[in-house]
């Protein structure tokens, strides 16, 4: 009975050449944070609003119809919902920076909600 050696790799069982793989270029990585670092940078420069208007329009609607009853319809200008939506997000903006500021006080990187619980509270009128 003959032994049949076979090299690792340079043919298949039924005596075919295997094909290897081409090596392909990996990808560049970045460094853990760049890109969120350069994500912040470019929020910070664009002046658009980061909420869709179709959606904060939608929320807007639902929560007319919860304070009110449901006899009623409102109409809304096309302004008035922008003005909401600005005024919205730069309220945002401004509370979720101040909590990060909370949570670098405790220090802390990441952002919790009791951060967010603690400024709310500072912010009531009369505390």
């Amino acid at each position: 009975m003959s032994t049949v050696y076979q090299v690792a790799g340079a043919t298949t069982p039924s005596g075919r050449s295997r094909s290897r793989k081409q090596a392909t270029p990996a990808r560049a990585r970045h460094r853990p944070g760049v890109l969120a670092l350069k994500e912040i940078r470019h929020y910070q420069r664009s002046t658009n609003l980061l909420i869709r208007k179709a959606p904060f329009a939608r929320l807007v609607r639902e929560i007319l119809l919860l304070r009110h009853p449901a006899g009623m319809e409102f109409r809304w200008q096309k302004a008035a919902i922008e003005c909401l939506q600005e005024a919205s997000e730069a309220y945002l903006v401004h509370l979720l920076s101040d909590a990060y500021l909370c949570s670098v006080h405790a220090r802390r990187v990441t952002l919790m909600p009791r951060d967010v619980r603690l400024i709310r509270r500072l912010r009531q009128p009369g505390y």
